[in-house]
């Protein structure tokens, strides 16, 4: 659910700030997401809980950020963030291993974002 609060979320914020802004507001969510993803694991006692989603929303946003601000793109990016998200191939896997604390729970989600813009963009080239 929380990939599909970015969407919203991108919507309503994007365009009432300029590029430059809405790459600092991502960075500084980033951020954020490293702190309160920490504390919230601690406090519940599960690195990655299910019930942390600042990772997948953070993480999603910068998806929407780059790619064509078009329904068809963003249907591509949504299932494809969420099938490397899920499924958590290559490195991805062994960062969400590996890396812990809210530095590895927000990390795992921005590779998976990074995936998804390599596809995406293969995909444009090709195409």
């Amino acid at each position: 659910m929380g990939t599909l609060v970015a969407l919203p979320l991108f919507a309503y914020l994007h365009p009432r700030l300029s590029d430059g802004w809405f790459a600092l507001l991502l960075v500084a969510l980033y951020l954020v997401g490293i702190i309160t993803a920490e504390r919230t694991s601690r406090a519940l006692g599960v690195h990655d809980h299910g019930g942390i989603v600042i990772d997948e929303i953070v993480a999603f946003m910068i998806v929407l950020f780059v790619i064509p601000r078009e329904p068809v793109w963003q249907g591509f990016g949504f299932l494809l963030f969420r099938l490397f998200d899920i499924l958590k191939p290559l490195h991805i896997r062994i960062l969400d291993r590996t890396v812990k604390g809210g530095f590895g729970i927000m990390l795992d989600d921005l590779v998976a974002a990074f995936y998804t813009l390599l596809v995406l963009a293969t995909w444009k080239a090709i195409f």
